[in-house]
């Protein structure tokens, strides 16, 4: 299956013809810092500047009384295989386009990367050490869910709406109707909207709603390195005290192990294909004909030439800040074992964390729930594994004579 790409060299007739206004190219293009202050906001309901003056309703009634036909479909495939640069052109989409009149599909892959949801604890989801030493990227999204591993064999695709027409379910069925119709591939939608082939998961699903737009984004393993997915998704063997959100483990499965001619490639023309045939708001196959009168296939380049006020985005995906600060507060236990002349104890290290740093550092000596604080330079520091085993490592040195002393003080 070919595909078909149009390429537009103009950044401003590329905007207009992706559904902005022309007072939103004029804005973007020469205000970079309204931009950048609208994308400080992390609410669930961000709205732009041209949409805060109308009303949800009206908004409502607006989308509402737009036909069917009146409705063009592109898919966006993004030229950049970076996890931010991707993180950032959704969310720029997302606060910046009318969809009202045109729905998008967004396919992209990353590098290796791991990627949690928006209220997730990257310590209960993977060992945030070893990612950096493996050179993994580890990244924080704006929508909420689980936590997914994602690399070239791993297809991403984010559709957008307006809230009004959110429809997950029409979504997930556009990509197992896809799979049916290019490889003869039976999948099916479970109770939690994942897609899953003989109990086994090919992709997990998150959303964003918002005032007027929201996006629902899924991923697709086509080929995915299974040994560095399972291995990525390996946290340190200690026990974590938190309120985030926590992944579901599943059995997982690629489609080249269904079919082995699947690839990312022919996958992203299958599922672009399988929606712009389908009619917008019901799933009725409008095959040729249906497509010829869509927008079609666009290649997308994201970048702040063609975007304004992307790099700001992007700064803020990236950033310490959000990917590993934006933590809710938790606490990290650990059993220590102090080797004496006669025989061993058993201490527990309690590290409260909050913000992503170290603020609280105790001991939990024998037989007592009274935590002794530990006197550390790592104290205000920032929380990772190496840090945890550093201070283990260091306490590993006190004489069980010391710590005696220090329980008889306590009594």
């Amino acid at each position: 299956m070919s595909i078909l790409l149009r390429r537009n060299s103009s950044q401003l007739r590329l905007l207009q013809r992706l559904g902005a206004t022309s007072t939103e190219i004029t804005r973007l293009a020469s205000d970079n810092n309204t931009t950048a202050s609208t994308t400080s906001t992390t609410t669930t309901t961000t709205t732009t500047a041209a949409t805060t003056t109308k009303t949800s309703s009206s908004t409502s009634k607006r989308v509402a009384a737009v036909a069917d036909a009146d409705i063009k479909k592109s898919v966006f495939i993004s030229q950049s295989n970076d996890i931010y640069t991707n993180l950032a052109l959704e969310d720029w989409l997302y606060r910046n386009f009318d969809f009202s009149h045109h729905h998008v599909l967004l396919l992209w892959a990353n590098q290796p990367c791991v990627v949690i949801g928006r209220h997730q604890n990257p310590f209960t989801e993977a060992n945030v050490s070893k990612l950096m030493e493996r050179g993994i990227t580890l990244a924080r999204r704006n929508s909420g869910g689980g936590a997914v591993y994602h690399d070239p064999g791993n297809l991403n695709c984010t559709f957008f709406t307006p809230r009004e027409r959110y429809d997950r379910k029409y979504n997930l069925n556009i990509v197992t109707r896809s799979l049916f119709r290019e490889w003869a591939i039976k999948a099916e939608i479970n109770d939690r909207d994942d897609i899953v082939i003989a109990n086994k998961k090919i992709s997990g699903t998150a959303a964003k709603l918002g005032r007027p737009n929201a996006y629902h984004h899924c991923t697709i393993l086509a080929t995915a390195n299974k040994l560095h997915l399972s291995e990525s998704l390996v946290k340190e063997k200690a026990n974590y005290i938190s309120r985030a959100t926590a992944s579901v483990p599943s059995p997982i499965r690629n489609l080249a192990d269904v079919n082995r001619n699947v690839n990312v490639q022919q996958l992203l023309s299958a599922v672009g294909y399988e929606y712009l045939r389908t009619a917008a708001t019901a799933l009725e196959d409008g095959g040729s004909t249906q497509t010829m009168n869509q927008r079609g296939f666009q290649l997308i380049n994201p970048t702040e030439k063609w975007f304004p006020g992307i790099n700001e985005l992007r700064a803020n995906f990236s950033s310490w800040d959000w990917v590993i600060g934006k933590t809710p507060k938790f606490t990290v236990e650990k059993e220590l074992e102090l080797k004496g002349n006669e025989s061993g104890m058993k201490l527990k290290l309690n590290v409260e964390v909050e913000a992503g740093l170290m603020t609280k550092i105790s001991l939990q000596l024998p037989q007592s729930e009274q935590l002794v604080p530990v006197v550390t330079p790592l104290q205000g520091q920032a929380y990772n594994e190496k840090n945890l085993n550093g201070i283990m490592d260091a306490l590993k040195l006190v004489s069980t004579s010391n710590v005696q002393q220090a329980m008889n003080g306590s009594i």
